[in-house]
């Protein structure tokens, strides 16, 4: 059994709809274990090669979090701020198409039902749209990165 890039990205994505927790998959040449909630609250992706009998292993991908390792911008969490945090796993994009204007820079003011943002996954793009009014004080995330299901995108101080 084989997996590539695309069906690691679509099985990550369908666990992300899912209620399923923990997901463990083994093949000849990899093991690969998907969790998540976990107590540090990050989603872990850990794929491992495993030894075949006449083959050197190599690492297929090395996309691992430590479960210890608080979240980067954990210390700077005020209480005064909303989170807005991706409902899925994408690829995040501040505007609608390249050379388009963003949908919000810092200090703009939001509200509820505006778009903030879009997240792409398996080539559709789903628009998020605020559900809160009020302050853009932080972006957490550059455009055309790829996110994971309930990472920060973005801080507003509430109106």
């Amino acid at each position: 059994m084989q997996l590539d890039h695309d069906q690691l990205r679509q099985l990550i994505t369908l666990l992300g709809e899912s209620d399923i927790q923990e997901l463990k998959l083994e093949g000849d040449d990899f093991r690969l274990e998907l969790r998540r909630n976990l107590p540090a609250s990050q989603p872990q992706v850990v794929m491992q090669a495993v030894p075949a009998p006449s083959l050197q292993a190599a690492p297929l991908a090395a996309p691992s979090a430590s479960p210890s390792a608080a979240p980067p911008a954990a210390a700077a969490v005020r209480g005064d701020l909303l989170e807005i945090t991706a409902p899925m796993v994408g690829t995040f994009y501040r505007a609608s198409a390249p050379g388009e204007p963003v949908f919000v820079e810092l200090g703009s003011r939001i509200s509820v039902g505006q778009p903030i943002c879009i997240l792409e996954a398996m080539k559709l793009m789903n628009e998020l749209e605020a559900e809160v009014s009020g302050e853009v004080v932080e972006i957490l995330v550059e455009n055309g990165t790829p996110v994971e299901f309930g990472q920060v995108l973005m801080r507003v101080r509430p109106a």
